[in-house]
């Protein structure tokens, strides 16, 4: 059974990160056309509110809740926002990420020996450090939720199968930033799931989407990479601990 009905009391409640362009965007815009409260979180403050008005001017019932996932204090802000304005947050999708500084040419694999610890530490201040800093502050409007779930953006290249296999395209460049970030995000969540079981948590593997992390390259449209995002948001009941993108399950 998927949520995709609200009633006019109580809307589904949904909050995304980095959700100004992109996948969140999309998200946004897909689950606002069901009728769910969108609360669109991001750093930027007048693209967060430029966004946040294009999807209200379609119809979607969305605030834009200023939101730097690298910042407690800002963090703390936004749900003391959020919490003065809805009992209860039903679905918190952890979106906001970034690639990290390209290290040596991109058609060479020899990026892991020019990589320094200081190019590492912002991929995962944002990609890790964020998603548990947000859950964190998050947990007690989630817990007011009948079936609250939490959905980690992920990626193909967290995968220690993937990256393992000499024919996975994935596999063909090394890269310590990105796909370490997402591999300890993946672990991450696991842990999650295996120790808060009154929430569920999931992560989602959008696949080689064109946006600006891969300076639109990729070889699927905004609403395809988003399609696993909101099976999971949606699924209610649903499952917990997948690790899923839009053809089904991702091997870990």
């Amino acid at each position: 059974m998927s949520d995709s009905t609200t009633s006019s009391d109580h809307p589904t409640t949904v909050l995304i990160t980095g959700a100004n362009k992109g996948l969140g965007y999309e998200t946004a815009r897909r689950l606002g056309a069901l009728g769910w409260r969108v609360l669109l979180g991001a750093r930027d403050e007048t693209r967060g509110a430029e966004a946040a008005h294009a999807l209200a001017a379609d119809g979607a019932d969305v605030t834009f809740v200023p939101l730097d996932v690298t910042s407690d204090a800002s963090i703390a802000a936004a749900l003391q926002a959020v919490g003065e304005t809805t009992d209860r947050l039903d679905v918190l999708i952890n979106n906001a990420g970034i690639t990290g500084e390209q290290v040596g040419p991109m058609d060479e694999l020899t990026t892991p020996e020019n990589t320094l610890p200081q190019h590492l530490l912002p991929v995962l201040d944002v990609n890790v450090l964020g998603p548990l800093r947000v859950t964190r502050a998050s947990l007690p409007l989630l817990r007011a939720a009948e079936d609250p779930r939490v959905v980690m953006v992920s990626s193909g290249a967290g995968s220690l199968t993937h990256m393992t296999d000499p024919s996975r395209p994935e596999a063909q460049r090394a890269h310590l930033m990105y796909p370490t970030s997402k591999t300890a995000l993946n672990m991450l969540t696991v842990q999650y799931a295996n120790g808060i079981p009154d929430v569920r948590f999931n992560l989602a593997d959008p696949g080689f989407t064109e946006t600006d992390l891969n300076h639109h390259q990729g070889t699927q449209t905004v609403t395809e990479g988003t399609d696993a995002i909101v099976e999971l948001a949606t699924a209610s009941p649903g499952p917990t601990r997948q690790y899923r993108d839009r053809h089904g399950v991702v091997p870990w």
